[in-house]
């Protein structure tokens, strides 16, 4: 299994052909593995090797993974790369085979079901519930975290299904039953009974697969705006890698199995990234923003 991508180049070309923003193999290898010094995670993962049990071989192997504290990383990758496994990991719905994950410093597998639930929010992708649900019914199942099963609804939850409806933006839904929403619109919602829980880290897996690019974005700028109303720490995985250029602050690049490349997106995203991870021949320009331009699709070799 792959940890990382490298190149039949001497030193000399490598240095050669390097383009503005790009590293080499062995620079990317240590900024995946050892992460930035600098930056304080609120989800650190290290020497994980994840499976399931119909595997015979791990799924992912990551020596180290950093969600930075108070920011949005991007999971991204082709299919199959082991993003979503991963976060199963972070989120301990999925147990690794080997290592450890940390949220704020403690061993994850500390935590009991509530207190975990209470500090971590995870939306999958597969979410179901009894479709006569109203939307606001919905959003109060999200406080089970901080009730006892005979609790009544107090004045605190009111207030946190009332904020997390107003940032999700689906107040004109509040009465609707979930089974006669969209698509776009049960992502919304589910995302509002997510925030109900008041967590400080959110974890969510492709919250914008086949959805359409209005509801997309809808979600996208939902999640900016809780980072940045409520310093909420976001992990999302992603399969726009320009959605996730323009709303991540770090970026994860996955491929095989492993990390290819960790940081900023200006620093991550580089036309060799596409080749490598991607499959894909295209163009990346950094002036006035970061953009890609896909031109095709390479050839298995």
């Amino acid at each position: 299994m792959n940890t990382g991508r490298e190149r039949a180049t001497t030193a000399e070309d490598e240095s050669a052909t390097r383009t503005e923003g790009e590293r080499t193999p062995t620079e990317r290898d240590e900024r995946a593995t050892t992460g930035d010094s600098e930056v304080e995670s609120a989800l650190l993962g290290e020497d994980l090797e994840v499976g399931y049990p119909t595997t015979e071989e791990p799924v992912v192997e990551c020596t180290r993974i950093d969600v930075p504290e108070g920011e949005i990383t991007a999971l991204v990758g082709p299919n199959g790369s082991g993003k979503s496994t991963l976060l199963k990991a972070l989120s301990d719905h999925l147990e690794p085979e080997q290592g450890v994950v940390a949220l704020n410093g403690r061993n994850i597998e500390e935590f009991g079901g509530k207190e975990l639930a209470r500090e971590l929010g995870h939306l999958s992708q597969e979410n179901d519930s009894p479709e006569s649900l109203t939307v606001e019914e919905l959003v109060y199942h999200g406080r089970y975290p901080h009730r006892g099963f005979f609790d009544s609804v107090t004045e605190a939850d009111h207030e946190a299904v009332e904020r997390a409806i107003d940032i999700a933006g689906v107040e004109e839904l509040r009465d609707r039953e979930v089974g006669a929403l969209s698509g776009g619109q049960k992502q919304l919602v589910w995302i509002a009974m997510v925030l109900a829980q008041e967590t400080d880290v959110l974890l969510l897996d492709e919250p914008t697969t086949f959805l359409d690019l209005h509801h997309q974005l809808r979600v996208l700028e939902t999640i900016r705006r809780l980072n940045e109303e409520q310093d909420v720490t976001v992990a999302v995985v992603l399969h726009d890698l320009s959605q996730a250029v323009r709303f991540a602050d770090y970026i994860v690049a996955m491929d095989d199995g492993g990390i290819y490349d960790w940081g900023p997106p200006e620093d991550v995203v580089t036309e060799q990234l596409l080749v490598d991870v991607f499959g894909v021949d295209a163009a990346v320009t950094r002036s006035p923003e970061l953009q890609i331009l896909p031109k095709r699709a390479l050839t298995d070799e």
